[in-house]
């Protein structure tokens, strides 16, 4: 299945128009022709089908019909994560992450952050370019950079765990969460947290996780818990 997206979709869609980059890709890639179906989705669980009615190099005219509804994961995932000083290495833990269902991601900045500034447009094409890929009705949210104390004052009601490379009494992360779990994970820099922002944490009740005996890279660190958690809800 080819799968396309748009947030302005809705079940009240009785037609629909893609972008010209799309048009041109269903015209010379798919060669799709007046008649042919392409699904399509809001990101927000919903499949729709679309009908080609008109279709030109670059405009594709779609008749819509909305066909499923997909239930969100009964867990979600929501990784606060410091972009990483080579973007291609942040851009990869995007795509595998949405590919495993990550539900959201945070930006933080830290003490020892080497990028200060993310390109969010692009963050987030990544983002829908996976979830198309991987066939996903629901797109993982974004959210703008965010300071490190910033995002310890957000009210988030699931577990909270803080993976950091500090010597001290750790659980593996296996070891804390269950199926069914909701979960938020924080991960720091290429230089880690620094003692500080360890201790904040843990006062806003954060759990200290190890992710194994290895040190990671902050990216691998997040695949490596997305995957853990795909693995033990499935």
């Amino acid at each position: 299945m080819q799968l396309f997206y748009n947030s302005q979709i809705n079940k009240q869609s009785i037609s629909f128009t893609l972008d010209r980059e799309e048009s041109k890709h269903v015209f010379k890639v798919l060669r799709k022709n007046i008649g042919d179906r392409i699904n399509l989705t809001d990101g927000k669980g919903n499949l729709y089908h679309g009908t080609i009615n008109h279709i030109t190099s670059n405009r594709c005219d779609l008749d819509i019909a909305f066909a499923e509804a997909y239930p969100p994961l009964p867990y979600q995932l929501h990784i606060a994560i410091a972009p990483t000083k080579m973007n291609d290495r942040m851009e990869w833990f995007l795509e595998k992450a949405t590919e495993m269902g990550i539900t959201r991601i945070t930006p933080i900045l830290c003490k020892h952050s080497e990028r200060q500034k993310i390109n969010l447009e692009r963050f987030d094409r990544i983002i829908i370019s996976a979830m198309k890929q991987s066939l996903q009705f629901h797109k993982p949210v974004l959210d703008e950079l965010t300071s490190f104390e910033d995002f310890l004052s957000l009210d988030l009601n699931n577990s909270k765990l803080i993976a950091h490379c500090e010597d001290g009494d750790k659980n593996h992360l296996k070891n804390l969460i269950s199926k069914g779990t909701s979960t938020t994970v924080l991960i720091g820099p290429e230089g880690d947290f620094t003692p500080q922002e360890i201790d904040q944490a843990l006062k806003n009740n954060f759990k200290p996780v190890s992710l194994g005996t290895t040190r990671l890279r902050t990216e691998t660190a997040g695949v490596y818990t997305a995957a853990t958690l795909n693995i033990i809800n499935n």
